[in-house]
């Protein structure tokens, strides 16, 4: 069975991402795709095992196995949690209900860790970028200030805030060079600071409930044996 197949036949989760679901689309925004699929379980008996992450069959689909999908949940990705709770839901079968059903058991305090690791990662890039080219890359650094401002609002009330129109004037006016990098700079400096602040007060567990996980990961792997 070839990768493409997977994702055709497999997909138990489909849903748009990227800024049509952050509520930042413009007139030139593409549609990006983002998937989840289950592998049958006989693919993985023997030493080749099906592939945990496909690109296409468009250019803006990426889509990931089950397995590696719910490892990235567990860690907290940003990109991955996006996905669980995205308002555009484009395909949904029984699995991915109940993989819809367990949002709540990701969610820990590593979200704190995990989305300042991205933001800081991307702000030395763009640091570089003022040093070497001048101004940064004003798209990326918008999307750092969306990811401080959902992490803020997981950490806050118990999920990632997706959809940021609330910000979109200010978020976009960030992307097309129309703030100054120290008023961008100071926005990062309060937002890590609320995130730090929020911690402190948060609801969230201090690790996400990985049995429950696990124990829907091998309810689906049985299934896929019959």
């Amino acid at each position: 069975m070839d990768d493409l197949s997977l994702v055709r036949d497999h997909t138990v989760l489909s849903v748009v991402a990227g800024s049509r679901a952050y509520g930042l689309a413009t007139e030139d925004s593409d549609i990006d795709r983002r998937g989840v699929f289950v592998a049958p379980t006989p693919l993985f008996w023997g030493f080749g095992k099906p592939p945990s992450h496909v690109d296409g069959p468009d250019a803006e689909r990426f889509s990931w196995e089950l397995e590696r999908f719910l490892g990235l949940a567990l860690d907290a990705n940003p990109t991955v949690l996006e996905c669980l709770w995205s308002p555009l839901v484009e395909k949904v079968t029984e699995q991915g209900e109940e993989l819809l059903a367990l949002r709540g058991s990701f969610l820990s305090r590593h979200a704190h860790r995990t989305f300042l690791r991205y933001a800081e990662s991307q702000f030395r890039k763009l640091t570089g970028d003022v040093r070497t080219r001048g101004e940064p890359r004003w798209k990326h650094v918008m999307h750092l200030l969306r990811l401080l401002i959902s992490g803020r609002h997981l950490l806050e009330h118990g999920e990632p805030l997706v959809d940021v129109a609330d910000h979109r004037e200010r978020l976009l006016a960030v992307r097309r060079g129309e703030v100054a990098w120290a008023e961008v700079d100071a926005w990062r400096r309060t937002l890590t600071r609320d995130m730090d602040t929020a911690l402190a007060a948060t609801g969230l567990p201090e690790e996400p409930d990985r049995t429950r996980v696990e124990t829907f990961l091998v309810s689906v792997r049985r299934r896929g044996a019959r």
